[in-house]
């Protein structure tokens, strides 16, 4: 049975197409890195959330995104989002008990080798 506050399909439809693109493709890439973020031990609880396996994989998604969308969400957008990008590669660098050789971390496939 449903509500009468709860919002239908059509109204979900039609409230995700009023989204810019820009919105969404940000949105996305906030979501990663705030995943990558806790999967990297730097949430509160730290030790508790880490897993390096996952946050290898949400960085490389994030770096991704961030390469093929970058063109179409322009450099006040991405330009932020590359440098969190980065920060998360180096602490996952540092997190890493054996680094990655530069150019084979996380993401790296898009963006190069990541120095600090």
């Amino acid at each position: 049975m449903s509500d009468e506050n709860t919002p239908g399909f059509d109204d979900l439809t039609r409230d995700i197409a009023d989204v810019p693109a820009v919105e969404v493709i940000t949105t996305v890439a906030v979501h990663l890195m705030s995943a990558a973020a806790v999967n990297l031990g730097l949430a509160e609880e730290g030790e508790a959330h880490k897993d390096l396996d996952e946050a290898r994989k949400l960085i490389h998604a994030l770096a991704g995104l961030l390469d093929a969308g970058a063109t179409e969400i322009s450099s006040f957008h991405a330009a932020p989002m590359r440098d969190g990008l980065k920060s998360l590669q180096l602490a996952f660098r540092e997190a890493s008990v054996v680094p990655d050789e530069p150019g084979k971390g996380p993401g790296e496939k898009y963006t190069g080798p990541v120095y600090g």
